[in-house]
């Protein structure tokens, strides 16, 4: 009966993850997976996490199923974060958020949604992203192009080129974003850029859909989402695809919000009413523990700040394992510029390496990483970064 069903390969990034896990050699480093560890190699459970589950398990709950929206608490707290509490935007009540599985469930019932009122829309994404955008929207019945983004050359953006390109879309074509701690390639661009390509999105109108899931991880909680807050100050219809998972290291939870900025609160009630439909129709209501926990901590003031402190340790760690690992490069390959390292930032890395060089490193060193040389720096420790470095310089010979 099914022998006409496709084969499916698997994701590359979760196959990589396999791969390492059954390779025996105990000097084996994964740097695949985009995950972040701790310096001891190890999945991080954040300290305000235990204050707000230790006061769960104190007082149980029955678990009865969430509105389809989520809690409004748990709302508030994603419209907070990402566009501050006092924007005008929140206050007058033209920002629809929902509770969603995860960033990937947020913008999977964002493309539901625009593929259904938008209908013509095309979906740019930029050339590279996440695998899974192309992946998410297409399955949503987009078509999806590519704009350019990242230049090997210079190991910077393409910003002219991607100026150019956006100023030859359609009405209401769709441009998936990054705010912050671009996903590969670490490369961001500056708020001096954002402004001028928001102003042609605007000049355009074209439907930005930022995707943000490392908040904190770049500068700090309210640097990171710039783009964000300037997109609506501008009046631009934007979308917004949040995610707890990296900085409150709950991946498991499928904890993240979806937020759409509207020209009124008449218009938000619409959106809003829509995005519930799209949720009951695919998975009726979101989970209820991770949503408690990120309540717990987002909406107390002292493990809100605790949890800040928290976040920005996790930054300060990567940006030192990206020092030592531009610093030991710079020494064992003499006459090449590897401070691109420590200009890119968040938790990726397009660190050069070729293909084969990235198949050298997996065969010869137990080291995994993405066949485009992608890197998650967040898997590099105190204990592993000078065997790593010493690695990537052995195959850059």
């Amino acid at each position: 009966m099914f022998q006409h069903v496709e084969f499916y390969p698997g994701d590359p990034i979760l196959g990589l993850m396999e791969k390492y896990n059954q390779d025996p050699r105990s000097e084996k480093v994964n740097l695949g997976v985009g995950v972040y560890y701790d310096g001891e190699g190890r999945l991080p459970v954040l300290e305000c996490v235990k204050t707000v589950e230790r006061a769960l398990a104190e007082t149980p709950r029955p678990r009865g199923y969430l509105p389809m929206e989520g809690t409004p608490a748990y709302r508030a707290a994603c419209q907070k974060l990402l566009f501050g509490a006092d924007n005008p935007a929140v206050k007058e009540g033209r920002i629809a958020t929902i509770q969603s599985l995860g960033g990937s469930g947020a913008l999977r019932v964002g493309a539901d949604f625009i593929r259904e009122w938008f209908p013509q829309a095309k979906c740019y994404v930029s050339n590279p992203t996440w695998g899974n955008h192309v992946s998410i929207f297409e399955g949503a019945g987009f078509e999806v192009g590519k704009y350019p983004y990242y230049d090997p050359a210079t190991i910077g953006v393409k910003f002219q080129e991607m100026k150019d390109f956006f100023r030859t879309l359609n009405e209401n074509d769709v441009l998936i974003l990054h705010p912050c701690c671009h996903n590969p390639t670490g490369v961001d661009l500056t708020r001096e850029q954002w402004d001028e390509l928001l102003g042609i999105i605007k000049e355009k109108k074209l439907i930005p859909f930022m995707d943000i899931a490392y908040q904190g991880f770049a500068d700090d909680m309210e640097s990171d989402v710039y783009a964000v807050r300037r997109a609506v100050e501008l009046g631009l219809p934007v979308f917004v695809s949040s995610s707890f998972s990296k900085n409150l290291s709950l991946y498991g939870e499928r904890v993240g919000g979806l937020s759409v900025a509207c020209p009124s609160a008449e218009e938000a009630k619409l959106v809003l009413g829509q995005l519930k439909f799209t949720v009951r129709r695919i998975y009726s209501s979101p989970p209820s523990h991770g949503n408690a926990v990120v309540d717990g901590v987002m909406n107390n003031e002292d493990l809100f700040k605790q949890w800040e402190g928290e976040v920005y340790e996790m930054r300060d760690r990567i940006r030192a394992m990206r020092s030592r690992l531009q610093e030991v490069l710079s020494a064992k390959v003499p006459g090449r510029d590897f401070g691109y390292f420590t200009k890119q930032r968040g938790m990726f890395s397009f660190t050069g390496l070729s293909p084969e060089q990235v198949e050298r490193l997996q065969k010869e060193f137990a080291i995994y990483m993405v066949s485009n040389g992608r890197m998650c720096v967040a898997g590099l420790n105190e204990k592993n970064i000078d065997y790593v470095a010493n690695a990537f310089a052995e195959v850059l010979k």
